[in-house]
């Protein structure tokens, strides 16, 4: 059968047409493909830890020895139950150990192949997706849609609910990998536990990519004069191991971008943070409306300019940095 979209996979999975025995998990997320390959086995097999029902094969080995699949697939299992085989496709190609399994497929046995951005053109997935006893599942990074569901699905099993602004900075922060976005909420679940709701402060606080907030606090706080807030930022920044090519470079985006962004406002091409900026959308548009952009033409040339200082003078970078955010606080101050 044709390929189930990452977005329907979950609904096609929790009831598939039975008479699919084969499937193929493939695509960008490595976690979502774990995940939605465990589920499978799991809706095939009574034990998934019964070594005489379920039996992990290596790609590579079945390249070498293609016709051990098919003795795996039709063994009868010593009590009779049905028996599933998850394969970890690795560099080789192993077509030649599923064609068997294609002519005459086994009794009561579902074989689940791992494998990653497999193009639509490669022999494997040719066969599998012309053959309506095999299904091939897409799996890629999640929707912001997809990761709200599944924030409030697992926040749910708590009893805990979420604020809207923190459930837009927490689908900023997670989606590319679906194992690591439940590990991240489930952190969080930890550290809210008893709260009642999540706030932002607790996606601050626990969320692996917090480092990432603290460079949004230190230049939100140039950005409007905020010198404490500098300050402090940018001391959590370099103390968890940041460097001024990380804040001085991301505050040069942000100039850039509102310098664009503010031009093309100017000339009636936009107006605001329009999509694709998730919960920074709103201070980008504050932003865009408090500088002109002559303002915005001197902010990039202030942080250029220390970018380049601090590489010249490494050991006065820390200092460079925090100078030259200041220097944008004292221009954010200046209504001129």
């Amino acid at each position: 059968m044709v390929a189930v979209k990452s977005a329907e996979a979950d609904r096609f999975l929790k009831k598939p047409p039975p008479n699919i025995f084969l499937y193929l998990v493939c695509g960008t997320d490595a976690g979502l493909i774990s995940e939605r390959a465990q589920a499978i086995v799991a809706r095939a097999i009574d034990d998934p830890k019964d070594p005489f029902q379920f039996l992990r094969l290596n790609g590579d080995d079945l390249a070498a020895d293609p016709l051990r699949l098919a003795d795996e697939a039709n063994t009868i299992s010593l009590f009779g139950s049905r028996r599933a085989i998850l394969i970890d496709a690795g560099a080789k190609a192993f077509t030649a150990a599923i064609e068997p399994l294609i002519n005459a497929p086994p009794s009561d046995c579902t074989v689940v192949i791992e494998a990653g951005n497999i193009k639509r053109d490669a022999p494997l997935r040719r066969l599998l997706e012309k053959d309506p006893r095999a299904a091939v599942i897409e799996c890629y990074p999640d929707s912001p849609r997809d990761l709200a569901q599944l924030i409030d699905s697992e926040l749910g099993i708590d009893d805990l609910t979420i604020e809207p602004d923190a459930r837009s900075l927490l689908v900023s922060l997670l989606g590319q990998d679906r194992l690591a976005s439940r590990g991240e909420i489930g952190k969080l679940v930890l550290y809210a536990r008893g709260e009642g709701q999540v706030r932002v402060e607790h996606i601050e606080a626990i969320v692996a990519d917090a480092s990432a907030l603290a460079l949004d606090k230190a230049i939100d706080g140039a950005f409007e004069g905020d010198f404490t807030a500098i300050e402090e930022t940018a001391e959590r920044v370099f103390s968890e191991g940041g460097d001024y090519n990380a804040l001085l470079g991301a505050a040069l985006r942000h100039a850039t971008l509102l310098h664009r962004m503010r031009l093309d406002a100017q000339t009636g091409q936009g107006s605001g943070a329009q999509g694709g900026f998730g919960f920074r959308r709103a201070t980008l548009d504050k932003h865009m409306r408090q500088w002109t952009s002559a303002k915005l033409a001197r902010a990039i040339a202030i942080l250029s300019q220390a970018i380049g200082k601090a590489r010249r003078e490494p050991a006065l970078s820390e200092m460079i940095t925090v100078r030259a955010l200041w220097s944008v606080a004292l221009a954010a101050k200046n209504r001129a």
